[in-house]
């Protein structure tokens, strides 16, 4: 049966706190964001120490470590500021199993200037894709060597956010260590929103055996509202990551809250990966029981 997990981000607290008011709401494995408020895991600060103190107070609290988040840009326009973030990264991969996981996830990023999230016109070009690609077969390189995994999130305004473009990845880079995030949300945009099931059963028939994790927001038309969109969720120093909730015509809210055929989705899902975590996420720490409780109701409904 499909598990149900959440991203620790969303509980800004020390490592104990948090883990102890996840495992309070029920769920029963986590994604790892490396941002606490007593210990420092950032650039050049992360020690096997530090890791074994983090793998073995998740699992104190029965919540083993399913995955972590390394999330960011991998193609930044500025050559520095990309490899300061691709070299971090690289960092996280190579102390993954140290942490109690293999798998590290990021999307492949966007040559935009001023946001991870807002599509450029690069990223659609030979020359985007090319350099894409081979920084995502380095990473793939330093997952294999360090006996981990880097999973690829598709998301719509990045380099690889399509079905077709996440499959032709998957052709070019034929070696072991990298396989796939499902984010079903990621791949719409407004002239495909009413085709979910055919845009998600594309996606689940060519690529369903490479899932590794899943991810539970949702998906709906932003209205009037065509800005960046970020959601206040009550920590300063939040990272983007965790506040982005859509750009355009598109908004990213919490499970429950948008138009996602997610009866559609769990049920592909627990077909191809039937104990795969589901991991909650776009939402805040008051938002929890409800969005875990959607989940919950869906997956009983399905009865995976």
């Amino acid at each position: 049966m499909i598990q149900v997990g959440i991203f620790s981000g969303y509980f800004p607290y020390d490592l104990e706190t948090t883990a102890r008011k996840i495992r309070s709401l029920g769920f029963n494995t986590v994604q790892l964001d490396l941002h606490f408020t007593d210990i420092d895991l950032s650039a050049g600060q992360i020690t096997d120490e530090k890791a074994k103190r983090v793998r073995d107070t998740f699992r104190a609290h029965d919540l083993p470590i399913c995955a972590i988040s390394g999330y960011t840009n991998i193609v930044h326009p500025d050559l520095d500021e990309r490899t300061r973030r691709v070299d971090y990264l690289k960092e996280i991969i190579r102390n993954a199993r140290k942490f109690g996981t293999p798998y590290v996830i990021s999307e492949s990023g966007t040559f935009n200037a001023d946001s991870d999230w807002v599509h450029d016109d690069k990223n659609k070009t030979t020359e985007g894709y090319d350099t894409a690609l081979a920084v995502l077969d380095d990473l793939r390189q330093t997952a294999y060597d360090h006996g981990a995994t880097f999973l690829l999130e598709t998301y719509v305004n990045n380099v690889i956010g399509s079905r077709e473009e996440t499959e032709q990845v998957f052709r070019d880079l034929t070696g072991p260590g990298i396989q796939l995030l499902m984010d079903p949300t990621n791949y719409f945009e407004t002239h495909n929103i009413d085709q979910q099931q055919e845009v998600l059963g594309s996606v689940f028939d060519s690529l369903g055996d490479r899932v590794r994790i899943a991810h539970a927001k949702d998906v709906k038309r932003s209205g009037d509202d065509k800005s960046e969109k970020h959601a206040d969720i009550g920590d300063e120093h939040a990272l983007e990551s965790h506040t982005f909730r859509g750009v355009g015509e598109i908004e990213l809210p919490a499970a429950g809250l948008g138009e996602l055929d997610y009866e559609f989705y769990v049920r592909r899902l627990a077909e191809q990966s039937p104990n795969v975590p589901l991991i909650i996420e776009h939402l805040d720490e008051s938002d929890v029981p409800r969005a875990k409780k959607f989940v919950d109701d869906i997956l009983t409904k399905v009865g995976v």
